[in-house]
Order: structure tokens, then sequence, then C-alpha cells
């Protein structure tokens, strides 16, 4: 990562710090990735060789912008959905300002219709980062049905919202078809590697 983002980066991160806490309606919070998550997230996307990633929840791009800067390694595309067409218009605004734009599809849109709409086993990494955190679980089943063999989910807040996202993580813990790991940063990071 170049100086220039690493900057922007910190700025952005803060930039939704001081906003969140001015902002009393947690439905219009940034509740952005914690730095140390981002950063496990875009060296698991790189050493994944990820080609194909889809980010479900966009907020103001900050995530967005860690896993565009991991794709331009590998040669791939991010593809980020969120409801909200402000978020989007926050999240393009920072992408091109540092470049990243052309890394990076932004829809409009609700994930469960995008993630009915996509082909069996088409994504290397998912990366979950949605509220409700409840809609993981209902959203398990096609989840695991898009991500490629040796590809990896990726799904923040598995600590500070262990509750909510209880059903999510059973379902990947009693799947054999995947290995699982809680990474203790941020909010608590799990990662699920898809074996077959």
């Amino acid at each position: 990562m170049d100086q220039t983002l690493s900057e922007f980066l910190h700025a952005l991160c803060e930039e939704g710090r001081v906003h969140d806490v001015a902002e009393p309606d947690r439905l219009r919070h940034r509740s952005n990735l914690h730095p140390d998550s981002a950063a496990v997230l875009a060296m698991l996307t790189r050493a994944a060789g990820a080609r194909s990633v889809l980010e479900l929840g966009t907020s103001n791009g900050y995530s967005t912008l860690w896993l565009a800067d991991a794709v331009r390694d590998t040669g791939g595309r991010v593809v980020t959905v969120d409801v909200s067409a402000d978020a989007h218009a926050r999240a393009a605004a920072n992408l091109r300002t540092v470049g990243l734009d052309t890394y990076v599809e932004l829809l409009t849109a609700d994930g469960s219709h995008v993630l009915a709409e996509l082909p069996d086993a088409e994504v290397d990494v998912v990366f979950l980062d949605v509220r409700p955190k409840s809609l993981y679980g209902r959203w398990w089943p096609e989840l695991s049905r898009v991500l490629r063999p040796g590809g990896l989910l990726v799904a923040d807040n598995a600590v500070s919202h262990a509750e909510e996202v209880s059903d999510f993580l059973t379902a990947a813990w009693s799947s054999p078809a995947f290995e699982t790991v809680t990474v203790p940063v941020g909010a608590g990071l799990f990662v699920a590697w898809r074996r077959r």
C-alpha cells in the first residue's frame, strides 16, 4: 500500500469514527471496519489470489478501499453491495479520490437479491458486514453456495455481535465443507475457508 492511500484510509477511518460519535441514529453510522481487521482482510484477499471479491455492506467504502487495493495486486475485481445510494455515492467519491474506482463495481441493491442471482462457486472471497447482523445467518445457504472451493468467507462482528450472528456461526462451524476460525481483532473477524 502506498503512503497516499495509507494516509487517506487513516483520515477516512477517523472521519467515520467522529461521524459515528456525533450521529445519534445507529442506522446512519458508518461503522467502519477496524483498521487491523481491514489489514487482515486485505492480506487474506491477496494470499487467496482473489480475482472475484463480493463485499456485502459498503458504507462509505472504507473496507472497499482495502479490498480494491488488494485486488489491484491480484488482477481481480470487487463487487460491493449496499442498499443505500447515499453510501455508494460516498464510497464512489472515496474510490475516485485514490484512483481505485476501476477495480470496483458498486451495486445499490439488497444483498439477498444479488446472492440469489450469482452462479454456484463464482466468488473467491466474500466479505460480510451488513446490518442487521441477523442477515448473516439468513444468507448462509447462498453465501456458501456462491463461494468457490478454496474460497474465503470473512465476516466482521463475530465477537461484538456474537448473539446476533450465532445462527451464522453455528451453520459455518457445523458444515463439513468449511474450516473456520475467529480472529480476535477489531470486533472479531470470522474466517471460513471452503474446503470443497
